[in-house]
């Protein structure tokens, strides 16, 4: 240990002193000292390295609410939606009352090509059994994921079939999709929206613009409600499929990061036509990047509420067991010079409370509650107007949370997760009924009612989930618990974008995006000209 210590110390003395900017005595020094220290005299015996990580994660937490500590069992997961893929067997999977329910095969994937579908249940896992109470999210990532080429037999229960079918898969790679629905509004406005900035998000927008534009396309409504984020490079990418060549689409800068100026390199898919992109107190970091330029370039009207106010950059570095830090050396710089950072002088409790801090505030409500002042005034590169800076990207048209359904019990429901089992369970009793009745989705979206004897069974469902009944809120929020149940019935019989389609009827910021593109007279006075 005494070696170790002197090893550390010589080390921390040769960084310093090439350095030349930290004294060791006041810092490196004095932590490694401080470490010697407790591991050999501390009353009780110690786990250095969970101690050592929680100096480090107590460092960077001080430094920034964005800088962060990777541990090296969690990399893999942390960079896996990002990279946009991992190795397994691939199932989009719910737990229904213990019990592993495959939602659906992923197309092309190797639990497909066996055979294995929508409804069916994983009871076994390689001979042993797969339900009760040790099955959660943990438990399937463990027993179904797994390095590409090794191979796992899945006991599957189908239907009422009481014979286990004996499925083996080869495990490999899976794609993650970042854009989970893009469809037609109408017979000449499209609709894209997208989860996250990955590896492939590009590639992905690129062919849901293709298709779309196959099927008449000409103006498009962009959804980056939610969005946390993702890579600075597709940020970019994106930047090239609206703006065209030369156009600057972010920069960045920090105090011991020179500024790095990201201009688009050819001119993408939509460079023309109307374009309005939906962001709200979601929508973070890479959505702002690209929202922020768009509105800067005078290139689209944004609709919704103020987004979330993330402009910094993290730049991983790698520790010597493999953890990551992921440390903040520059911000973010919308094109005409607007931060995108908001405010975090307050430490990173207050700077997380931000959302609720808006709530109470009545920003989600009123726009009249959110004030700039001249000083964060901007203005637009191609018409002028102005914009704000300040943290965040305030929205051409603001448009209030809607609260038309919103009721106490619709928040049990979902909360209580009531929608999923009696959606589930009926998908699980009607698929093929369904699929008689509606061999196509858009048959089954411009026909299917929600009967009363479906309200009676999702009542009961609700009644064994504890949740408490109220007439009155339900007859207010009566057609969006409709909507809903229509919307995830969708999902479970073919897949996540048709949700997306269904409930698309009650989405107000849907409507007004339509309304925009609609009048081009509104659009153009909206971004001057």
């Amino acid at each position: 240990m005494k070696r170790l210590f002197l090893i550390i110390l010589l080390i921390s003395n040769v960084l310093c002193f090439a350095q030349n900017k930290i004294k060791p005595a006041e810092t490196t020094q004095k932590l490694a000292t401080t470490m010697y220290i407790i591991d050999n005299y501390y009353v009780d015996s110690t786990d250095m390295p969970k101690l050592t990580e929680e100096a480090i994660v107590a460092m960077l937490k001080s430094l920034d609410p964005h800088s962060a500590y990777i541990a090296a069992k969690d990399v893999q997961k942390a960079n896996e939606e990002l990279v946009g893929s991992f190795e397994g067997i691939g199932v989009t999977f719910q737990i229904l009352r213990d019990t592993i329910l495959v939602v659906s095969a992923v197309p092309g994937g190797p639990s497909e090509k066996v055979g294995i579908m929508a409804g069916d249940r994983i009871v076994t896992i390689d001979g042993e059994e797969a339900f009760g109470k040790k099955v959660n999210n943990e438990y399937v990532t463990k027993h179904l994921r797994g390095e590409k080429g090794t191979r796992v037999v899945l006991g599957i229960k189908r239907g009422d079939d009481p014979e286990l079918i004996d499925f083996e898969v080869v495990r490999d790679k899976i794609p993650l999709n970042s854009i989970n629905t893009y469809f037609m509004v109408d017979k000449k406005i499209g609709y894209i929206k997208l989860d996250k900035f990955a590896q492939q998000s590009v590639e992905e927008f690129e062919k849901a613009l293709k298709d779309l534009k196959n099927q008449g396309m000409q103006s498009l409504i962009f959804d980056l409600r939610g969005n946390s984020g993702g890579y600075l490079q597709t940020a970019f990418g994106l930047g090239n499929e609206f703006l065209g060549k030369d156009k600057m689409v972010v920069f960045t800068e920090g105090l011991k990061a020179p500024k790095q100026v990201f201009m688009t390199d050819k001119d993408g898919g939509f460079c023309e036509g109307r374009l309005v992109v939906l962001i709200d107190e979601g929508s973070a970091s890479a959505s702002e990047i690209v929202s922020g330029a768009i509105q800067d370039w005078d290139r689209g009207v944004l609709i919704g509420r103020r987004s979330f106010g993330k402009g910094l950059v993290q730049r991983p570095f790698n520790l010597p067991d493999g953890s990551v830090i992921r440390l903040t050396t520059a911000r973010y710089h919308t094109p005409t010079g607007r931060c995108i950072q908001r405010s975090y002088e307050q430490g990173s409790e207050e700077y997380f409370k931000e959302m609720t801090k808006r709530l109470e505030h009545g920003e989600y409500y009123h726009v009249d509650s959110i004030q700039f002042p001249d000083s964060l005034k901007y203005y637009t590169l191609r018409s002028g107007r102005t914009v704000y800076g300040g943290g965040g990207i305030m929205p051409d048209i603001f448009m209030p949370v809607d609260t038309t359904y919103s009721t106490k019990l619709l928040t049990d429901l979902i909360r209580k997760t009531v929608f999923n089992n009696y959606c589930v369970d009926y998908v699980l009793k009607n698929r093929e009924s369904l699929l008689q009745s509606y061999p196509e989705f858009e048959k089954f979206n411009k026909k299917f009612k929600v009967s009363d004897e479906m309200l009676e069974d999702f009542k009961k469902v609700a009644e064994q989930k504890a949740v408490k009944w109220d007439d009155e809120q339900f007859e207010r929020s009566e057609e969006w618990i409709k909507l809903r149940i229509k919307a995830m019935i969708a999902q479970n019989v073919w897949n996540i974008d048709k949700f997306y389609q269904v409930v698309m009827k009650e989405d107000k910021m849907i409507e007004k995006a339509v309304e925009i593109i609609n009048s081009k007279k509104e659009y153009e006075e909206i971004l001057g000209i």
